[in-house]
């Protein structure tokens, strides 16, 4: 890897130290912090959850969260230039997506969240529905 790739490629994220967290890789916290500025919301946070629905039986949530609930956990990371940002998980939702580590991903079929989660058991072949 040459300098310039070295100074521009993202460190790995820890895998989660529980089944109770949820790790945000700096790759979904640079495009968080990018979403946010845009929205114009410097202390928001992504909600992430699971609802029921979908072809294999539950969805993923993925909504801004200006205030966080007091049942709420709060995961945090940091960019590459210092900014810290967070997302918030219900408990209801952290029961399935404790564990996780979401990730933001561009390639040849376009960029989005990734949602690497070791509790889905399956998903539908459009990819927006999950089994756990």
């Amino acid at each position: 890897m040459n300098t310039a790739e070295a100074q521009t490629a993202t460190k790995p994220a820890p895998a989660p130290s529980s089944k109770r967290e949820v790790v945000v890789t700096e790759s979904a916290a640079q495009e968080i912090s990018k979403q946010r500025a845009k929205r114009g919301t410097p202390g928001s946070r992504i909600r992430v959850g699971v609802r029921g629905g979908g072809c294999t039986g539950f969805t993923y949530v993925f909504e801004w969260a200006d205030e966080p609930k007091p049942t709420d956990s709060i995961f945090s990371a940091t960019t590459p230039e210092g900014e810290l940002v967070g997302i918030v998980v219900d408990p209801k939702s952290l029961v399935y997506l404790g564990g996780m580590t979401l990730d933001f991903v561009r390639g040849m079929m376009g960029h989005g969240f990734k949602f690497n989660n070791p509790n889905a058991k399956g998903e539908c072949g459009c990819g927006e529905s999950v089994q756990f």
